[in-house]
């Protein structure tokens, strides 16, 4: 990897690091932006996009609280159940923490960030 490629990734790591608090609000506030009127938030939040009415309303959740509305998108049911944008693949789980695999919603942006991470790391490596 070239010396100026490691140098912006570095940057843009230290960037997204160093004020995870803010980024992560920003990020909480796109998601709930975007994904207001799905079955799933709307249920809570009744097209809200508050964030402290995500953070009163909306629990913890694990993957058997939300089975129910991935098996209907694996059915064919339209991804606006949980979110607004198009589910591009979905990645099964090795099933390792219940036997039974699970099925993972993932959309373009996700599989992008995800590819993005062995550069990152590697421009680390090299740091």
């Amino acid at each position: 990897m070239e010396k100026s490629r490691i140098e912006y990734l570095l940057k843009k790591i230290e960037e997204q690091t160093s004020n995870a608090g803010e980024e992560q609000d920003k990020i909480l506030d796109n998601i709930l932006k975007r994904n207001a009127e799905t079955d799933y938030l709307n249920k809570f939040l009744h097209g809200q996009t508050d964030k402290q009415l995500f953070k009163k309303y909306v629990p913890v959740i694990t993957y058997q609280d939300i089975k129910s509305y991935i098996d209907r998108i694996v059915d064919g049911e339209p991804p606006n159940i949980l979110t607004t944008e198009t589910i591009t693949e979905f990645i099964l789980s090795t099933g390792t923490s219940g036997g039974e695999p699970k099925y993972v919603p993932s959309t373009a942006d996700c599989s992008q960030k995800r590819a993005s991470i062995p550069m990152l790391m590697e421009a680390v490596i090299h740091k």
